[in-house]
This record gives structure tokens, sequence and C-alpha cells, in this order.
């Protein structure tokens, strides 16, 4: 009898709320074992952004920040803090485009998002009024997802990937979409080509972004509200690991045919 493929994703429940200096290794760690289950090779860990920025102290208030005089005039336009707008531009390479109410930029790490990654939701600071406190996506995503597996198969034994994940939106589609920003230990960018299909003709053309429909469907189990399950494990990844990072994912300016 033969078994069909099996993709499985797991929402760990029991993840505290995660402070500066928090070691996600061990809690996550801890939390796989509370909810029953046994790392295996194989197995990926799909961690939301925000913990990861929350244990590095990525968490600024804008009352801290001094917009320049570039910030103040964009904000005007755009009609955003002068202070956020300034954190924007610090975490961006360049502007991509703006209107009222929407900025699109290249991010330090290369890929395009709004408002640099940058976000208020469900984030609470240690002092002044919880408006004024914004939290930045990590320095450098890919070394935070490289050093948390290495840190998880330590504590596990097991052979993993990890992954980071943010909510993106995306050129001519509504809604956001879970989009990986970080990565270590699998296949981001799976080259097909040279691949043949049923019929024999060889694929020319075909990458397939694994990391982001990992993202997608880690992001569908996580939620987008109030759900508080920051991490999922993703158990039946077709595919063999390999080393690799979010940085595959990304396309060459000069080969972006929309910029």
């Amino acid at each position: 009898m033969t078994r069909p493929k099996q993709l499985t994703f797991f929402a760990l429940q029991g993840i505290p709320q995660i402070r500066a200096g928090d070691n996600l290794a061990e809690i996550i760690t801890a939390a796989i074992e509370e909810n029953g289950l046994f790392p295996q090779d194989g197995d990926i860990l799909i961690l939301a952004q925000k913990i990861v920025s929350k244990a590095e102290g990525r968490l600024v208030n804008l009352t801290t920040v001094q917009p320049s005089a570039k910030a103040i005039e964009l904000a005007e336009y755009l009609g955003k803090r002068p202070e956020l707008v300034e954190l924007i531009l610090q975490e961006s390479n360049e502007v991509v485009r703006t209107r009222p109410g929407t900025i699109i930029v290249e991010h330090k790490s290369g890929f395009i998002c709004a408002n640099a990654g940058i976000d208020h939701s469900n984030v609470k600071g240690s002092w002044g009024n919880d408006e004024d406190w914004v939290l930045l996506l990590p320095e450098d995503s890919d070394l935070s997802a490289a050093m948390i597996r290495a840190e998880l198969e330590v504590l596990s034994g097991a052979r993993l990937g990890v992954i980071i994940i943010d909510s993106h939106g995306r050129a001519w589609r509504n809604g956001v979409l879970g989009t990986t920003i970080g990565a270590s230990g699998l296949p981001a960018l799976l080259d097909m080509r040279g691949e043949e299909d049923m019929y024999h003709y060889k694929l020319r053309v075909t990458t397939i972004a694994t990391a982001d429909e990992l993202a997608a469907g880690g992001s569908l189990m996580m939620g987008q509200a109030g759900e508080g399950t920051p991490v999922v494990l993703a158990r039946g990844f077709p595919y063999p690991l390999r080393e690799g990072n979010a940085q595959e994912l990304i396309r060459k300016k000069e080969n972006d045919l929309f910029r």
C-alpha cells in the first residue's frame, strides 16, 4: 500500500512572552517536549520574527529618536510620525515607492517590504506609552537563524532547519503572507532546472521558493493577532536539507523587471 506524502505543522503551545536576552533555543526545546513531540532529523522550526527581535533587544521607543530634516519632510507627505520615518530610513538601503500612508523600502538585508518591517502590533515596552514602542527586524536574520539552529541541534541531537518569518504584502495581490527573512539548514531556494517532468521535458526556468512556501504554512498556523503561537514545527519537508540562507530568495536588482 502506497503511503501519501505528508507535511505536518505543529503550532507549539506554551511559548512565554519573550524578553531581551531570553535563550530562544532553550525555550523552544522545552516547548517541544511539553507538546509531547520529539525532534527528528529533517524537522524545521518556523519562528515568528517578533520573538527573535524581542530576544535580541530590538525594541525602540520613538520618543528617543531624533528625526532628520529628510524624515520630517517625508513624514508630512506620508502622514506618519517623523520618528518612525527616521527609523525606517535608518533600516533601509533605499526608498522604492511612496504614497500617502505607505512607504516601500529595500531593507538593509536586501528584501523589499513596507516600513522596513518595523511593527507596532503585539509590542509592549518597559516604560512610557505603549503606542511609542516599535520593534525592528533582527539586524541579520540569517545569522540569527544559524545561531538558534546550532543551539537547537546541540540540545536535540537532531539535524534541523530554522526559518525566521515575517508578514509581507505582495505586488499585484491583496493580503499579507508569511515570508522568510532568515534561514539556516535548508534550501531556501530549490533549483529544479535540468530536472525532467513526467513527460521527460527538461525544466528550464523552474526554481521553487521552498522557504517561503514553509513560511506561508507556518504563518497560517501562527495566526496574525493574539494567538500566542510564534513557533511552528514542520515535519515532512519533501526535500533534503542542506546549508542555505534567505539571501538565496532575493532577486538581484539588475534582474528585476519592475525596478
